[in-house]
This record gives structure tokens, C-alpha cells and sequence, in this order.
């Protein structure tokens, strides 16, 4: 199924129906996905891409105040996030319609649990593959591209110091890496005494990328030789 850093990806989902949003959010939460926003008609809907930025869409074809085709073009003016249209319209033109206009996939209900997990999960497996400066931790998303943590959907900044010292030990991912190492790599060719200093900015990166930094799972420490970053494929 979707590795760990998938699931943490927000998902829109968008349904005037209760029973069935209740029933979809059920069995996505099951499935280990955490990040979901809901929207019962296209105006909550839009209103969710302009304040949340998801990442994933599923939404109904039949809304109160409009259509879900009608949506799709709206926020493709806002975002390119991959869409999937579920749905109890079935006719073909309407499923012509959804994959024309760009849906990433179309199902109709009634539908077994499975074969939307299955879906949603090669939909965002395929969607996000080529994320190349993206290093999915345990607890939270490395974006160096922007210097930032990605925790619970939300950004948290990255100083320039913890910046460096992320991308030396990311880039030996699984592998030790030693203090004199990490204290040359940002302090220069002099890096003596900066060991303390290191330290100090350990602590405050496990602070921004650790469920609990008492107990890292990510940066770890190798006592008498340095540090390791575990990232979520196990390296």
C-alpha cells in the first residue's frame, strides 16, 4: 500500500452527500491517511484550495451549487493537484467529460473500500514520484527547495545552519556521519570547538522534524562518532 509519506499527503474531499463523506473520511482515516479537509459543495470547496493547498482531490460530480466539472476548471485556475471524481453518475459521457477535462480517475458508486485505496494510492504514487529535494522523514517532509519541515500540513522554517546541516546529513542518508564531518561541512575548514554548537542545533532540528525528540526516530545519534538520518524508505 502507500508508503507512510504518501498518506500524510491533505486530501479535499468534496461530497454533499453526509453518509458517504463520513463514509469516504472513514475509510481513508482507516487506511492511515490523517490529513483530510471536507467540503459539501463547490463553494467550500474553493475556499479550502485558496487556504489549505491539498495535495489530492475526490470529489462528487453532484454538487448544491454547481457541478463537479464545473469546480475542476475553477481550481485548476488555482492549483494542479491530481483529482479523482467519485461519483453515482455512470454514464459514459459524463465519464468522458471528467478524464477530458483532465480528472486523474473516475469511479462510480457504489464501490468496494479497496479499489479506492488501490486507486488513490497509484493516483498519488504517480503524482509525486519525481519529488527529487523531498525527504519524507517518519514524522514529517524535508522541502529544500523552500528550507522548510512539512509537519501535519504545515510548514516550519528552517534557520540556515539546520538548513546546511539536513542537506550534509540527507545526503548521506542511512549513514554515519561523523561531527568533525558535519562541523566542517557548516563551520568551514576550522571547525574545532563547534562542538557544542552542533549539539544546540541538533536538538533544535529534532525539535522541528520529531514526533518526540526526546526519542528520535530520524536524526539519530551514534554516540562516540556522530549522527544518522533515517529517512521513511528505511535508508
Amino acid at each position: 500500500m502507500a508508503n507512510e509519506y504518501l498518506k500524510r499527503k491533505r486530501i479535499l474531499l468534496v461530497d454533499d452527500e453526509p453518509e458517504l463523506l463520513h463514509m469516504v473520511l472513514s475509510i481513508l482515516q482507516d487506511e492511515g491517511y490523517s490529513q483530510i479537509k471536507t467540503a459539501k459543495n463547490a463553494a467550500e470547496a474553493l475556499a479550502a484550495c485558496r487556504e489549505w493547498n491539498p495535495e489530492l482531490g475526490i470529489f462528487d460530480v453532484m454538487l448544491p451549487d454547481g457541478d463537479g466539472f464545473s469546480l475542476f476548471r475553477k481550481v485548476r485556475d488555482l492549483s494542479d493537484f491530481p483529482i479523482l471524481f467519485l461519483t453515482a453518475r455512470g454514464e459514459d459521457e459524463d465519464k468522458f467529460t471528467g478524464l477530458g477535462l483532465g480528472a486523474d480517475d473516475y469511479m462510480v458508486k457504489p464501490f468496494l473500500p479497496r479499489e479506492l485505496i488501490l486507486r488513490l494510492h497509484v493516483i498519488l504514487k504517480r503524482s509525486y514520484k519525481n519529488q527529487s529535494n523531498l525527504v519524507h522523514l517518519k514524522a514529517c517532509t524535508l522541502d529544500f527547495d523552500r528550507a522548510e519541515v512539512i509537519r501535519n500540513g504545515l510548514p516550519v522554517a528552517l534557520t540556515a545552519k539546520e538548513f546546511d546541516l539536513l542537506q550534509v546529513l540527507s545526503r548521506n542518508a542511512g549513514k554515519i556521519v561523523t561531527i568533525d564531518m558535519l562541523c566542517e561541512a557548516v563551520w568551514g575548514d576550522n571547525p574545532f570547538g563547534y562542538e557544542n554548537s552542533l549539539m544546540a542545533h541538533i536538538r533544535r532540528i529534532r525539535e522541528k522534524i520529531e514526533e518526540n525528540p526526546s526519542k528520535p526516530q530520524s536524526l539519530l545519534t551514534v554516540k562516540g562518532l556522530g549522527y544518522k538520518l533515517v529517512t521513511e524508505d528505511g535508508q
